[in-house]
Formats: structure tokens, sequence, C-alpha cells
């Protein structure tokens, strides 16, 4: 009997089905001139979106996946693993679930988890540029490529999509699409003019190109300038008064200036401004650089200072050291303090600010909190204590990470 509902599509002649004698071919060819490496790891974490606007987190999480980056999160039980729904470090899911994620957000969601992220625009790119980052990825197992296109470029029913790359064939200049959307597509070979076609398109909503994003291991370990133990039952509190109760006080009426934000926070914090400094001071890793440190911990204490200039030039700290300077009555900040809050700040997730009320405010605070401008190594410290954070206020312990592999 037949039910009502669809049952897949009927590829268009421009693409070849992978499944296909063509398509094996095609596939055959590709391994012996080396434009395969990557597709084992990729292929072994193929996922399928689990609702129809996470084309792109299905994408991320797949490439997460294959280069074995840990979320230092519990997926089910004690498994450590990237799904759909674990991508969640820079706000709910669920408008992303019928209306999508932009290509800026994904970028930046691909930040968040802790991978190394090149991100282009096809309207500030090329075709050779990308054909070039496709047979680098394609030659190697270290990084992948996420596509963003539109649909229509390649004779497909849909719109805007994500994919990742899962090879390339140099002699017919074809790309192999892992399409998420397995339920509607196959994978399948397509010329790369016409998968950069499809990036080229507009975004109707951003008005900008789509584009395409190179994920890949980070090299290290961000420095760490704060590092947090969820263990520690203050930590826990105050990650969930970050997280959960900041942006509930931010919706009040007379929240019209930054003064105001920053005493609503500063003022509610679940102890005592003061006291709560004094003990991050204890736990964060400070060297002076003296002559007993090793050539690494010199290199390291280098790296901590360069990551406190690029703090202190920040708009944001110039805003925080004003307001402890002039509207904390009888309490003198150290010179620590405004480091430390503006960090808080820079950390907390971009839904945190929704509330307010203010256009001209709530502009104002998106600039000054944006992480996408900020130096490398300040952004990746900003990234790293979002990670530390999020755990802490689900009242994971440091023990979690410590789980055996298998």
């Amino acid at each position: 009997m037949a039910m009502a509902g669809l049952y897949r599509r009927i590829l268009p002649p421009l693409v070849v089905d992978f499944g296909s004698s063509q398509g094996k071919q095609l596939f055959h060819e590709a391994i012996q001139n080396g434009n395969m490496e990557g597709f084992p790891r990729l292929v072994s974490c193929f996922q399928t979106q689990s609702e129809l606007g996470f084309c792109g987190l299905a994408s991320l999480s797949m490439v997460l996946n294959a280069l074995a980056i840990d979320p230092g999160r519990k997926w089910k039980g004690p498994w450590r693993w990237f799904d759909e729904y674990m991508l969640d470090y820079c706000g709910p899911l669920d408008k992303i679930k019928t209306g999508g994620i932009s290509f800026a957000k994904l970028v930046s969601l691909a930040h968040c988890t802790g991978a190394n992220v090149e991100a282009f625009h096809a309207s500030h790119s090329s075709i050779d540029d990308f054909r070039k980052y496709v047979m680098k990825c394609s030659t190697s197992d270290d990084c992948h490529v996420i596509s963003s296109y539109h649909r229509k470029a390649l004779k497909q029913t849909g719109a805007g999509h994500y994919s990742p790359i899962g090879g390339y064939h140099a002699g017919k200049d074809m790309v192999l699409v892992l399409d998420v959307a397995r339920f509607k597509y196959p994978p399948y070979w397509v010329p790369l003019t016409h998968l950069w076609e499809g990036m080229s398109y507009i975004n109707e909503f951003t008005g900008k190109s789509r584009g395409f994003m190179l994920i890949s291991r980070p090299h290290k370990e961000p420095n760490m300038l704060y590092t947090l133990s969820c263990k520690h039952e203050s930590w826990k509190s105050i990650a969930k008064f970050l997280i959960n109760d900041v942006p509930s006080l931010l919706k009040s009426d007379d929240v019209k200036d930054m003064c105001k934000v920053l005493s609503v926070i500063v003022t509610s914090l679940p102890s005592n401004f003061e006291e709560f400094i004094k003990w991050v001071a204890e736990i964060r890793r400070q060297k002076d650089g003296g002559p007993s440190l090793s050539e690494e911990e010199k290199t390291q204490a280098f790296v901590k200072k360069e990551i406190l200039k690029q703090v202190r030039s920040t708009g944001l700290f110039k805003h925080v050291v004003s307001f402890l300077s002039h509207s904390c009555s009888g309490y003198t900040p150290s010179s620590g303090d405004g480091d430390t809050l503006t960090v808080l700040l820079l950390s907390l997730p971009s839904t945190t600010w929704d509330g307010i009320t203010d256009e001209k405010l709530l502009k104002e605070i998106h600039g000054l909190v944006s992480i996408e401008n900020l130096p490398t190594l300040l952004q990746e410290e900003v990234l790293h204590l979002r990670r530390q954070l999020h755990r802490c206020q689900e009242g994971k312990v440091d023990a979690d990470l410590g789980l055996p592999l298998s």
C-alpha cells in the first residue's frame, strides 16, 4: 500500500551517483591519483542530518568526528562523540531546526568546538583558490572542506545547503559531495565549476555569498590563561549564573547603557565580587618569566603577557575598568580585575544579550563582545573559556574528561 510522503529524489543528469558504475569508476581513478586520502575517515563518520535545517550541523559534526576532535562533553552513556544536538555552544538549536544556520554562525560554531577553521565567501575568493584547497584536503586526512551552496546550480530541488567534500577527480575536475541529506540524495560527483556556481549564490537573508570552509585539528591547545575547575562549587554556581541568570537579568527596561549592564552583572554575582576575583587569581596560571623557568615556560609566560595586552586593547576592557573605578562604591579594583571580567564577558554565549530592548545599546554590545575580530591568541583563549563555562554549567566535573576512550 502506498504511503504519503517522499522517498528520495532522482539525481539530475548534471551529477553522477557515487554508487553507479560511472561513479565507482571515478572513485577508483581518484584513489589511483591520490585524491581520496581524507575519504576513509570521513565516510566512517558519515551521518544523515536529523532535522531539515541541520545540514550545517550534521556536516560539522561529521567532520569533527573524522578529525578525532574530542568534544570534551559526553554524548550518551560514557561516550564523547559529536552529535548535532551537542553543537549548542553559541545558542539554542530550535530556530536552526527549520531555518538552518548562516555561514558566519557555522564558522563561529566550528571555532567554538576547538577546531582550526579557515572560511572563504565565494565573493572574496576565486574558483582557482577553491580548487587549490579541495586538492589540498583531498590529498590529506588532516583537513576537510565543507561547502555551502545553493542546490539550484546543481539542478536539484531545494535551496541553500551544506555538505562535506569527500574527494576530487583531477582529470574530470569533479568533486565528491557527501550529501548529509541522504534521505533526499545519495553522495554524488559534480563538476567543480557547478559547485562553485552554487557557492556564488547570494544568501537572501544575509546579503552575502555562500562559500566554503576548511576544518582541521588544532595544532596546539589554547594557552589557558584562565583554567576552571568544574569540581569546585564556586565555579559551578558562577558558570550557571553567567549562562542561565544573566540573560534574564538583562531584560529589565532600565538597562540602557553599558554601565547599567555591568552593574547588573557584577552586583548580582553569587558571591562578593572582590572575593570572586581573588579566588580566580589563585587558580589562574601566571608566571613572571624568571630565570628558573624552562624555555617552554618562558614562551608560555610571554604568550600570556601578549594575551593580556590584547585583552586590554579591547573596547570592552575600557568600559569595564571605567565601571570598576567609578561605580563600585567601597571597592578598589586590582590590576587583574578588569582582565578577568572582560574575558568572562567575551566568553558568554552570543544569545546572552538578546533580551536587551534598546537597539542602540544592543548594537554597541555586539560590537564590543564580537569575537570574530579579536586577535588570534585572545580568540582562542575566549573560545576555550567558553567551552569550560559550558561544561561547568552542565555540572560536568573534570574527571568526565578522563574516561577511557574505548
